[in-house]
């Protein structure tokens, strides 16, 4: 029987983080009302002229550091020559036959998955499509000329998992290092594939095709297994495949025929007359390169070490910048940093989503974080008293030692105070003492809920559970 093998290109499109757009001084703020972020030179008119953001570029080359490309001496921009109704210019400014770097790599369970080149380029306007009767569509041009990089791997890519795991591990380093904030909803990061099938130890490429319409990685891999399928059957029933694009039906999850593939001729590019050649200088290369700085796969690596954590915890602790920010923030003023990292994923994370915000906005500042966990450490505190403060900081951005004192939170210590309660509680209690006596030894923890109640959860638990047990053996 034969095998066939995949081969997977990626062309990743990233929409870089400035607060205005790439030839223009529009803001790019999502969401805002149609066409109210426009000018005469995002929108095409006649006799105007684009002014490079430099700020984008500056993003841009954080990008080129990050994946090991090789950044081009010499950059221009060109013109990408399209009809489509959301392209004002009936031209896209892009670059293509000098781009602003290429040759590099983004390391993937130990195999570079080579990149071919980074790009910069605008994006372009979008179509809002009525459903009512006699359906039309509405052009929004808020979007055109956002600035945007687009990622382009070579075919090293050899499944769909693989692909998926490619643009986490992208996703990842773009919003670590706020080149973008690659919200996939919002239409910041967008993702075309291309896939071709050939028999297992052919050298030669098959024909590919080009998937687009993909909201999400699951889709993307969804996609990539669908069209895998679809063309080895074709293969394999003496079909000949097309070079065409398609694109992902996410309701019937299957691909459909779009138009036939273009080639780079299609789009008539030629240097763009109104923008002048540019050149990165070594000093804005050296700056760029400190403030990319340490990437998050290397300061998982360095958590695991320095901290002693897990691999599951480092992974989420460098997750994003901030998250990793607040947590060595902490850990330089607390020695127990896997206890740190429990609570910032545990407890401090549910009260940030449910609340809709982010850790670098959290009102319980890494100084205090540190106090609950010290206070806890220190028997002051009980965990669920702990959870309290948390609790009412976040609500209140009040200290610990505060909210301790003003709401009486001590840990009881006394053993007096707690031997009175335990006679008390087993009194009321027969039936779980009886429990007891008959080996049933959740009735112990019955018994030490009961008693928490009274106490508020201020009894020390293990001073608690210790005097509990010696007075049930002793009746």
């Amino acid at each position: 029987m034969e095998k066939y093998e995949i081969v997977i290109g990626l062309e990743v499109h990233a929409e870089l983080l400035t607060e205005s757009k790439m030839f223009c001084g529009c803001s790019t703020r999502f969401g805002s009302r149609p066409n109210s972020q426009i000018c005469p030179v995002c929108t095409g008119l006649p006799g105007t002229l684009p002014v490079v953001n430099i700020k984008a570029i500056e993003l841009a080359l954080k990008a080129v550091v990050a994946l090991n490309c090789k950044p081009s001496a010499f950059s221009r921009f060109a013109r990408k020559h399209y009809f489509y109704p959301d392209l004002p210019k009936n031209y896209q400014i892009s670059q293509y036959e000098e781009p602003l770097a290429a040759e590099g790599y983004l390391q993937i369970d130990g195999r570079n998955i080579r990149l071919k080149r980074i790009h910069m380029e605008e994006d372009a306007g979008k179509l809002v499509h009525s459903l009512e009767e006699g359906s039309f569509s509405f052009v929004d041009l808020n979007r055109s000329s956002v600035p945007l990089i687009e990622i382009v791997t070579e075919p090293d890519i050899r499944s769909s998992s693989e692909a998926e795991n490619f643009l986490i591990n992208l996703k990842r380093i773009l919003e670590y290092l706020e080149v973008s904030d690659c919200n996939m909803e919002e239409g910041s990061l967008r993702c075309d594939a291309n896939i071709s099938v050939r028999r297992e130890g052919d050298n030669i490429l098959g024909v590919k095709t080009e998937i687009k319409n993909m909201n999400s990685f699951k889709s993307v891999r969804k996609a990539l297994d669908y069209e895998t399928r679809r063309q080895i059957s074709l293969l394999k029933k003496g079909g000949e495949l097309s070079q065409e694009t398609r694109l992902w039906n996410e309701d019937l999850q299957i691909t459909e025929g779009m138009r036939t593939k273009e080639e780079a001729h299609d789009y008539r590019y030629f240097p763009e007359p109104d923008l002048v050649p540019f050149a990165i200088d070594e000093s804005l290369m050296e700056k760029i390169t400190a403030q990319v700085g340490e990437l998050p796969t290397q300061r998982k690596g360095r958590f695991m070490e320095e901290y002693r954590l897990q691999e599951y915890d480092a992974e989420i602790m460098t997750s994003r910048k901030e998250t990793a920010d607040y947590f060595e923030k902490c850990a330089a003023a607390c020695s127990k940093p896997k206890i740190i990292a429990n609570w910032i994923m545990g407890d401090l994370a549910a009260l940030l989503k449910s609340n809709k915000i982010s850790i670098e906005d959290s009102p319980v500042k890494p100084e205090n974080l540190v106090r609950i966990v010290m206070m806890l450490e220190d028997g002051k505190i009980t965990g669920n008293i702990a959870k309290t403060v948390l609790q009412e900081s976040f609500r209140t951005g009040k200290s610990p030692e505060t909210i301790v004192s003003e709401r009486n939170l001590v840990q009881i210590e006394n053993e007096e105070i707690i031997n009175s309660i335990i006679k008390e509680t087993v009194a009321e209690n027969s039936r779980a003492v009886q429990d007891y006596r008959n080996g049933k030894e959740q009735a112990v923890s019955y018994l030490i809920g009961q008693i928490m109640r009274k106490t508020k959860g201020q009894a020390n638990p293990a001073l608690l559970r210790k005097n509990l047990l010696d007075y049930l053996n002793k009746l």
